[in-house]
């Protein structure tokens, strides 16, 4: 088992990994931007270093730096985290030149996922359904190009990344021209590559995930689906385990292309592998995140395992001692709590945080990496925290979580929470009936106007 390990990212995963770290024994070594100097993660680290200015391209993105942190104290691994440098195979293989192990995939696996032309050649390889799609795109003319041929609508994606940067969905031409700009600018400066590529737009479909492992003797383990399908602009806001609406025959099937293409890569370590499906529950693959995920604490509540942890075990050596496919435990709901003012077009929120009460309770957790007195910047992602709920049934995770948002207390600036609360309490989500396109078409219009009036 390591002795050390660096942790190369901030806020609440950053916290969630030091947690699972100290829990295993294992010392650890958070690094920090200036912004950062004074963050809940540094203080609970075992040692913490400063690794650069406040923007994330000078410090969070400084591959260079980073490394030279894990040498300089003696680190013998880097766990990522999701987001920055964690699906950046040059960064892999930076630790890997430098003789410190990489928690995550192979750099190859990561390429190979990374770039979403191979990875649907992959997965046709493998007979894995796909969402027709274009080849990896650097200018407008190539899109303009591409777009022609899958026809509109399509959806405008980062090559490199995940977590909604970069995407747009674009009904016409002119969107295309309009929006390639921004969306190929806003990938750099999450990913440091502004290549990016096409899909052809599947309407009325539910996100669904499958989590896996997958140790260094080919040991696979797949986990209970989650159903991301509550998005904003492709970003996810509420997550849950398992889909209310998912047949046991589909749910199988689903498990089995996981791993069909999990042992199909030779994956190691944690992945997510991200599909659609449409009410036929005919499901057609997206894409994999080489990385853990901002939603897996429920699929951890509704299976009892620790993914960061295993996430560790696996990267040192250790036997992945799970069941090839988990039960679902009851069902889990997760809440991103972020600063912004959903009735002003989710303006970003910036300011101090002056007061600060978590929930608390059976079933109730709270993932942050923020205290009271915590100045929130412009330099990073908006995510403050996630409240995360568990309960025997969907109807009491549901009634748990308006309660835990209810308690969830924060002064200085403005959150998200009350447009959760609302956004939970409507007939269809109530139902499990909602689709990708269901808080942009239909419930966010209405809300902003009773908020309003």
């Amino acid at each position: 088992m390591f002795q050390k390990v660096l942790v190369a990212n901030r806020g609440e995963i950053a916290v969630r990994v030091i947690q699972s770290l100290r829990e295993l024994g294992i010392a650890s070594v958070a690094v920090y931007s200036t912004a950062d100097r004074h963050s809940l993660a540094v203080k609970l680290a075992d040692e913490a270093i400063c690794i650069g200015d406040s923007p994330a391209v000078k410090s969070y993105l400084n591959m260079q730096n980073i490394v030279s942190a894990a040498i300089l104290t003696g680190a013998d691994a880097i766990h990522p985290g999701f987001g920055f440098l964690s699906e950046n195979a040059l960064f892999a293989q930076l630790c890997a030149d430098a003789g410190i192990i990489f928690i995550g995939p192979k750099p190859e696996t990561i390429t190979r996922m990374g770039d979403k032309a191979q990875a649907r050649a992959t997965m046709e390889a493998l007979a894995v359904p796909v969402i027709p799609g274009s080849h990896a795109l650097t200018t407008l003319a190539d899109a303009q190009a591409a777009a022609g041929t899958l026809g509109y609508p399509v959806m405008l994606k980062a090559a490199a990344g995940g977590g909604g940067k970069g995407i747009r969905l674009l009904a016409t031409e002119a969107a295309l021209r309009a929006d390639f700009p921004a969306a190929q600018g806003e990938a750099k400066a999450a990913f440091g590559d502004d290549t990016m590529y096409l899909e052809k737009v599947i309407t009325s479909a539910k996100h669904i995930e499958v989590q896996v492992l997958r140790d260094q003797a080919g040991h696979t383990t797949i986990f209970p689906e989650r159903d991301c399908s509550l998005q904003r602009h492709s970003q996810k806001v509420v997550e849950e385990s398992p889909c209310a609406t998912l047949s046991a025959a589909g749910r199988a099937h689903l498990q089995q292309l996981a791993r069909t293409i999990a042992d199909g890569i030779d994956y190691l370590n944690a992945g997510t592998i991200e599909f659609l499906m449409d009410q036929e529950e005919h499901f057609y693959f997206m894409e994999m995140n080489t990385r853990i995920q901002v939603e897996h604490p429920i699929t951890e509540l509704v299976t009892g395992v620790d993914l960061i942890a295993w996430q560790i075990q696996i990267a040192a050596g250790t036997p992945l001692m799970l069941a090839e496919t988990l039960p679902v435990l009851g069902a889990a709901i997760e809440c991103r709590v972020n600063a912004e003012d959903p009735a002003r077009d989710f303006q970003p929120a910036t300011g101090a945080i002056t007061a600060l009460r978590l929930p608390s309770g059976l079933g109730v957790r709270v993932d942050c990496g923020i205290q009271a007195g915590d100045t929130i910047t412009p330099y990073y992602d908006a995510m403050l925290a996630k409240v995360i709920v568990h309960a025997a049934t969907r109807q009491q995770a549901l009634a748990k979580m308006q309660r835990a948002l209810r308690e969830f207390d924060l002064r200085g600036l403005q959150t998200n929470v009350a447009f959760q609360q609302a956004l939970l309490a409507s007939p269809a989500v109530l139902s499990g009936d909602t689709t990708t396109n269901y808080i942009g078409e239909t419930f966010l219009t209405q809300w902003q106007s009773e908020v309003a009036g």
